[in-house]
């Protein structure tokens, strides 16, 4: 039997949910990143590590919500939390101490001094962009090939119709770590904004070349233009504060979201006193109903308090590493893997089929990262016996070069 035929054998709830889901949602799911043929997965229920589908397979999870559960599925603190809070009221539109404390502790990680939040990472890229350009006056906007950065008009300049083509010539695009194209850039379009991850995670995991992120900085505070570190998915999950920590360069806006929540929707923008002054003199208002919403606090709070503790980080360098080390093994001459922290992938001398190799984890307890196959995202609920399950089955999940999707 094929992988495909396989999964679609186990799978016939799911089936059953996407034939429903198709009448009322396009392509039968709430993201477009969810979709899939012949259906997309449906699940049902998480614990720590472990996701089941509706049809009750189970799955240990390296997945993780598109690396938003660090804090493993179902965190009793954090379910404690939103319970006590639901209870005095979930929503009033006004300011209350939860956000306070939330802004307090990422200050503190960060480096950054003032703070908004958001909903999602979309919102937090989307702000800081128009931050930057209230800030200095100018339009044009840096970013890095490959990067995603949300799904706002700026962001997805050259993934997607319906871009106005005014924003379309304002959006300029350099390889990352390659300091130089940065600089000729910055000279000639003299942007508003350089937005980047601090480390690559879209269509793999790459770090910064040592000296990378300095140059940047430098470039980049010489012309006057804001240095954002889109940390939506390194923030919290490679290190305590995220990309500014692991790497010591200090940005002059972080946008946040993703592991922030607990698994509620919560984004944040972190800027440094001289930024922060156009949002504070309401030159450039940032907005929303939910922005700071009590229940998403009170998750976010319990999270960075009593669940991504140092202790926390520890265990999650350990694991990384851990899993690291025994992929490497195991890939030899193949390839070999790359991990800081919670985030990692495996890079092959040839790449494989990734969408065979996520049919293949599928099949064998493991849910992925469906279309980036090779990376992973670790929760402080994993073990070492997760781990080392990972690595058992990375020689099975490597196809050979005749296989294919339905071999």
């Amino acid at each position: 039997m094929s992988e495909l035929a396989e999964l679609n054998e186990r799978t016939p709830g799911s089936a059953e949910l996407f034939r429903r889901a198709g009448r009322v949602m396009p392509g039968g799911v709430p993201s477009s990143f969810q979709l899939r043929e012949p259906w997309p997965i449906y699940l049902v229920r998480g614990d720590g590590p472990r996701v089941w589908d509706v049809d009750g397979n189970e799955y240990l999870d390296f997945h993780n919500g598109f690396g938003s559960m660090v804090q493993g599925h179902a965190h009793p603190a954090i379910g404690a939390a939103v319970a006590d809070r639901y209870a005095q009221g979930t929503h009033f539109g006004a300011p209350t101490e939860g956000a306070v404390v939330v802004a307090e502790e990422l200050a503190r990680r960060f480096g950054l001094p003032r703070w908004r939040f958001t909903n999602s990472g979309t919102e937090s890229t989307m702000g800081a962009i128009r931050i930057a350009r209230g800030l200095t006056g100018r339009n044009d906007v840096v970013r890095m090939a490959g990067s995603y950065h949300g799904h706002h008009d700026t962001a997805m300049v050259g993934s997607s119709a319906g871009i106005p083509a005014s924003v379309v010539e304002q959006v300029h695009t350099v390889p990352f770590n390659d300091a130089d194209a940065l600089e000729r850039i910055v000279e000639r379009r003299a942007p508003a904004c350089v937005i980047m991850e601090p480390a690559m995670t879209h269509g793999g995991f790459v770090p910064p070349e040592e000296g990378y992120l300095e140059a940047v900085r430098e470039v980049t505070r010489r012309d006057g233009v804001v240095l954002i570190f889109d940390e939506v998915k390194t923030g919290l999950t490679i290190a305590a504060g995220g990309g500014v920590e692991r790497f010591g360069v200090r940005p002059d806006v972080v946008t946040l979201a993703k592991a922030l929540g607990g698994g509620l929707p919560s984004g944040a923008i972190g800027m440094t006193s001289e930024v922060a002054r156009v949002v504070e003199d309401g030159s450039v208002p940032q907005l929303g109903t939910f922005n700071g919403n009590p229940l998403g606090m009170a998750a976010a709070r319990a999270n960075l308090i009593e669940v991504l503790t140092p202790d926390a980080y520890e265990r999650l360098e350990s694991l990384g590493e851990r899993l690291r080390a025994g992929c490497d093994a195991v890939l030899a001459d193949h390839g070999r893997a790359v991990a800081l922290g919670s985030k990692g992938c495996l890079r092959f001398e040839r790449p494989p089929d990734p969408e065979l190799i996520w049919l293949r984890a599928m099949n064998r307890g493991i849910y992925m990262t469906r279309g980036r196959g090779y990376e992973w995202t670790l929760s402080v609920a994993h073990t070492e016996e997760t781990v080392d399950r990972y690595v058992e089955l990375v020689g099975e999940l490597t196809p050979r070069s005749s296989d294919s999707v339905r071999a």
